[in-house]
């Protein structure tokens, strides 16, 4: 499996992985396999492709990119394409935010912009403070995106609890 170049942590909090594109003075850190774990638990793995709480094909752990009706995948397909998609939204992360961040609070932010997008990133207060160096306010931001289709819904309140609490080097397999 690729993964950019960067090998992926099974623990350690201030792990950073070389980049594929490396120039020498450039340091991209990846999400561990704490992260991976929150991810698979949450998005589940289906390998029929299904429309998701709004509408949107999906298959495997949450993929949506060219996705339509009928499609299936076994389960090494499904591995490939998330260990594929994962540099994408580690990127946002490495790109978008300028504080300092722990392992934890990494792994957190990339499951939640995996799950969001990068636009709801971009544009999110939880951004605005994390870089103005609030992280004691981000888990409560972490929290409030917990709607789809204008709804609240029990598995998006359930993740952003988990998201919350691992931001916070807290245990969340519980939620």
């Amino acid at each position: 499996m690729s993964t950019g170049g960067a090998k992926r942590q099974k623990s350690g909090p201030k792990h950073v992985a070389e980049s594929a594109h490396d120039t020498g003075s450039y340091r991209m850190r990846v999400l561990s396999m704490e992260g991976i774990s929150l991810i698979k638990k949450f998005e589940g793995c289906e390998l029929e492709s299904y429309q998701d709480s709004v509408g949107v094909w999906t298959i495997g752990y949450g993929h949506t990119k060219g996705i339509k009706e009928g499609m299936s995948i076994t389960q090494d397909e499904a591995n490939q394409m998330l260990e594929e998609e994962l540099p994408e939204y580690e990127g946002y992360i490495n790109d978008l935010v300028t504080v300092e961040l722990e392992q934890c609070e990494y792994d957190a932010l990339v499951a939640w912009v995996y799950n969001l997008g990068p636009t709801n990133l971009r544009e999110s207060t939880l951004l605005k403070i994390l870089n103005e160096g609030d992280k004691k306010g981000v888990p409560a931001q972490i929290k409030r995106w917990n709607k789809a289709g204008g709804q609240t819904l029990n598995g998006l309140v359930r993740r952003r609890e988990a998201e919350a609490l691992l931001f916070q080097n807290e245990p969340w397999y519980e939620v």
